[in-house]
């Protein structure tokens, strides 16, 4: 099954994420807290648009450990590169994060394997309940 694009996704960041967890959907609020021109749209990884991203660039699609931030019909990154480009996105203080490009991605990629190792013990599993204007950043289907 092919992941649709509609018109409205092509100038869009999607960000997929385990939705499963507490400290990834700490950092989804994080983002919608701070998006304020509008650029990212969200996605769990068990989802079926996120098994379809996934199976659509035959991505293991049972674990769900990375994060990938997509733009349609341009590219994708994933772990530590989606990281400094969401950073670079959101703008602000936060661009400054682009100096960990510095860093090869062996090293970032690194990092971001412990966290996500220990992220489970890093965050409770209390759900994440957008409000109204939040949940049509969220795509299921």
């Amino acid at each position: 099954m092919t992941t649709e694009i509609s018109v409205n996704l092509k100038d869009k960041f999607i960000v997929f994420f385990d939705g499963e967890c507490g400290f990834c959907n700490h950092w989804v609020q994080w983002i919608l807290e701070r998006d304020k021109k509008d650029k990212f749209l969200f996605s769990s990884l068990q989802s079926e648009f996120g098994q379809n991203f996934l199976t659509d660039r035959n991505l293991p699609n049972k674990v769900f450990d990375t994060l990938y931030l997509w733009k349609p019909e341009r590219f994708y990154l994933s772990k530590y590169q989606a990281i400094l480009k969401i950073a670079a996105e959101i703008g602000g203080i936060y661009s400054l994060a682009s100096v960990g490009k510095i860093l090869p991605d062996f090293v970032g990629n690194q990092f971001y394997n412990l966290v996500s190792r220990n992220r489970k013990k890093l965050a409770d599993n209390q759900c994440f309940l957008p409000n109204a204007e939040q949940r049509k950043k969220f795509i299921e289907k």
